[in-house]
């Protein structure tokens, strides 16, 4: 079993945003963002399933999973790997339909819950801190880029011309 640290379950709790990478029945990996990831207890994350038909269905046909949670700014997080069930009913479901609906969730659109216990955490960190960047100065570049991609406007989509 492996535990998952206070300072990561707070990550977790103030990222919010997931990307969950399960493998389809004809082998090749897929991956789905998701907003609804939280910690469950100390070996266990949880999403729930609004529109998730495949996702689900992924996870039931082959169980092992993989969760990246990274903060954007600081372009750092971690990746979960572990095994996932799902629920659509039960002890454990009616808790965490609890927890959604204590949030504000309207959990009349969730299907089912999926639970994913962790066996690993890596932590998952970009190579721009391989430059001797601080979080600080990766920070400001990525708000120069993004920035900078919203400036952008539709002549500097159209490449030029030679004549």
């Amino acid at each position: 079993m492996t535990l998952i640290p206070k300072d990561v379950k707070r990550m977790v709790t103030e990222q919010r945003l997931a990307y969950i990478a399960t493998i389809s029945p004809d082998g090749w990996p897929r991956v789905s963002p998701k907003g609804s990831v939280r910690v469950w207890g100390d070996d266990h994350l949880v999403w729930v399933d609004i529109d998730s038909a495949n996702t689900i269905r992924n996870l039931e046909s082959n169980p092992r999973t993989e969760v990246n949670v990274v903060d954007p700014y600081t372009r750092k997080g971690y990746r979960f790997s572990g095994t996932g069930t799902v629920l659509r009913s039960g002890p454990d479901y009616s808790k965490a339909m609890e927890m959604y609906r204590a949030e504000g969730a309207d959990t009349g659109r969730i299907r089912a819950v999926a639970f994913v216990k962790v066996e690993r955490i890596a932590p998952l960190v970009s190579p721009a801190y391989a430059l001797g960047l601080t979080e600080r100065e990766v920070g400001r570049l990525w708000e120069e880029y993004y920035t900078k991609s919203f400036q952008k406007t539709v002549k500097d989509l159209i490449p030029p011309q030679e004549f």
